[in-house]
């Protein structure tokens, strides 16, 4: 893939080495006990206080400033790449729906970090949080990609970028905000052809949509990177994880799809370029 074609994005916040403290927001135990002492003496509650403490930890942890990367840090370039792309794909495309397409931040982050979501650990894999409307990644996640499930190649990362990426997009619709509404009242959302599997396929289709216009726009895939994408897409199927783990395949437990689904929806985005075919939620068949 070459990536190098694509415009850097500004909205990239290298958080490594700066992230992952969770007790206090980054205070010591001594540190919250003190809090808690002197917020009892002041007739406070103790826990608001070290709310507000964990609040403004986060902020100086992951701010908008970021870290100051090396020079020759070509992950952290291939990251901007891949953000700047999709960051001019759906400023047109929302553009020309009559919408105004506004950009997530992507925090790089190493073993752990906060966020409007709460405290995430890399175990977790890279995440949205529509709270504060911004994608989470450890870098090390595409190593385990690699090495535990055979998903390799850059275009597989960038696929991985933009599903997440898919996920802004549907907060900005107001897809996210139904979901939860189904989950608050109490509506099961997850299995075969629930709420969350439609609205992660509706993202994968979303980030084929992307690389469409990006391939159009770049001339960027080499030979290999669409079955890169494919692949990845396939390795993570819910059917298939769980052969891993368990053995038996439990389709009530699903929450993103098959492997088949997601390459056939990531598909169907890549081969289109056109949102409206996206729709997963009307779909009759997944």
């Amino acid at each position: 893939m070459r990536w190098q074609r694509g415009r850097r994005s500004d909205n990239v916040v290298d958080a490594r080495g700066r992230t992952g403290r969770r007790v206090g927001g980054g205070l010591s135990l001594g540190g919250v006990a003190l809090v808690v002492i002197v917020s009892l003496m002041m007739g406070q509650d103790p826990l608001q206080i070290l709310g507000q403490i964990a609040g403004q930890a986060t902020q100086s942890q992951v701010g908008p400033s970021g870290g100051v990367p090396a020079a020759n840090d070509q992950q952290r370039e291939f990251v901007r790449a891949i953000l700047g792309d999709t960051e001019d794909t759906w400023r047109e495309l929302f553009q020309s729906a009559g919408q105004q397409y506004r950009d997530p931040q992507l925090v790089l982050f190493s073993g752990g970090v906060n966020s409007a979501c709460g405290f995430a650990s890399s175990a977790v894999g890279p995440f949205y949080c529509p709270g504060d409307q911004r994608v989470y990644l450890d870098m090390t996640f595409f190593r385990e990609m690699e090495q535990r499930f055979a998903a390799a190649g850059d275009f597989a990362q960038a696929y991985v970028i933009a599903h997440e990426v898919g996920h802004h997009v549907q907060t900005l619709l107001g897809v996210s905000a139904r979901v939860h509404a189904a989950r608050q009242r109490g509506e099961r959302v997850e299995g075969d052809g629930g709420l969350l599997v439609r609205q992660e396929l509706q993202a994968d289709c979303l980030a084929g949509v992307w690389a469409h216009h990006a391939q159009r726009r770049h001339d960027w895939l080499e030979p290999g990177d669409l079955e890169e994408a494919l692949n990845a897409a396939s390795a993570i199927g819910d059917d298939r994880l769980q052969k891993r783990t368990q053995v038996q395949v439990v389709p009530d437990a699903f929450t993103h799809g098959t492997s088949e689904q997601r390459v056939r929806w990531f598909s169907t985005g890549f081969e289109t370029g056109q949102p409206g075919r996206c729709d997963t939620f009307k779909a009759a068949r997944l």
